[in-house]
């Protein structure tokens, strides 16, 4: 499956706060790159988000455990630059 082999070609750290940093910080808490490496671990089509936001609600780590997500921004000013954005 050549899904499955998807890798970034770069990475550089997020600057300033936007919803897709806000997204990619909420995967990253639980472990993951990104949503394409969270569906390919889990074998997932979708990620369960907040319809009046578009941001991550639920997700599950890789021990099986779930972190759930507020529908309000999560990812304070202070913690933007440790987000990491990959470049496919």
């Amino acid at each position: 499956m050549a899904k499955a082999d998807i890798k970034p070609k770069s990475i550089y750290h997020a600057k300033k706060w936007s919803d897709d940093v806000e997204n990619l910080y909420r995967f990253q808490q639980a472990g993951y790159r990104d949503e394409v490496e969270y569906k390919q671990v889990k074998q997932v089509d979708m990620v369960e988000c907040w319809p009046e936001t578009g941001f991550v609600k639920k997700l599950q780590r890789r021990d099986n455990t779930f972190y759930y997500y507020d529908k309000q921004r999560e990812c304070e000013d202070k913690e933007v630059h440790k987000v990491k954005v990959y470049v496919y």
